[in-house]
């Protein structure tokens, strides 16, 4: 399996355009698949350097209904004439974004795109095709980050905090191994990752995503006891992470002082190789 990431707040090098946003390409033996498109149609131009070919891609997971991670929805649809699209059916309501001076941004997915007849809408858990699935409607038993707290949603004409029911994380498995993939873990990483245990009685090989451990509005970090507590957590799992977007770079290096190897982050250029569980793991 070959990861490649293609939008990230980060460029790997000045090769890359870097965005607040998220994408990545994922080939495994039998499909592939893009996670997310970013904010904008960078994805397609890093996508080119990377030598991935858009058009091919099978399946498009869009992990929840925010701009950074479905912006680029209307591109990949000129681009790819193919691709089924799934959507959590509440990712097209409305959600918003404190700034700073508590001005409200719309920060949701592009409406008119809705009735687009290539988007399949999921909800809870949803199989794509063999060892390819979506989950969502995660039980919450730990805290979840605090910089949830400037995102809100309209639900009976009301601004309130927004629940994140619509975001989904995708789990591929191929050839003996397991991926987790994040989109931001607004629900928790903890919790996501108790869910995926839940689910599977037993843990991922490997995660890849954002942990919103910081926040874009604010500029600021979740706690460092709240670091060092997921950091522990996520020691104790035995777990490969690769990690980005919202996690923010401080809050990573924190993260990285207590785990090492067992970390690291993915900026836009970089690569991924997962091999089968037969082969030598080097990646």
């Amino acid at each position: 399996m070959i990861i490649k990431a293609l939008v990230e707040n980060t460029a790997l090098s000045k090769d890359f355009g870097s965005e607040h946003g998220l994408s990545l390409y994922i080939e495994s033996n039998s499909h592939k698949i893009l996670f997310d498109v970013g904010a904008s149609e960078l994805f397609l131009e890093n996508a080119k350097k990377l030598n991935v070919d858009i058009s091919e891609v099978d399946y498009l997971i869009v992990s929840h209904g925010h701009y950074d991670h479905g912006g680029g929805l209307r591109a990949f649809l000129r681009e790819n004439t193919k691709a089924e699209v799934f959507i959590h059916q509440l990712a097209f309501e409305k959600y918003y974004a404190l700034r700073l001076g508590d001005e409200r941004e719309y920060i949701g997915l592009d409406e008119e795109l809705k009735q687009n007849k290539r988007i399949g809408f999921t909800s809870d858990r949803f199989f794509i095709s063999k060892g390819v699935q979506v989950f969502s409607n995660i039980t919450r038993k730990e805290p979840l980050p605090k910089s949830n707290d400037s995102l809100l949603m309209k639900h009976d004409d009301k601004i309130v905090q927004d629940t994140f029911a619509h975001e989904q994380n995708l789990i591929i498995e191929e050839a003996g191994k397991t991926l987790l993939v994040t989109g931001c873990a607004h629900n928790g990483i903890e919790n996501i990752l108790e869910y995926f245990h839940d689910l599977k009685r037993r843990m991922p090989n490997y995660v890849i995503g954002g942990f919103h451990l910081s926040s874009r509005s604010s500029g600021s970090n979740e706690d460092s006891e709240m670091i060092d507590k997921i950091s522990k957590y996520l020691m104790d799992t035995n777990v490969k992470f690769y990690t980005c977007h919202c996690t923010g770079i401080e809050s990573y290096n924190r993260l990285k002082a207590v785990m090492g190897d067992n970390i690291d982050y993915l900026s836009a250029g970089s690569e991924i190789r997962i091999p089968p569980i037969n082969a030598i793991d080097d990646c």
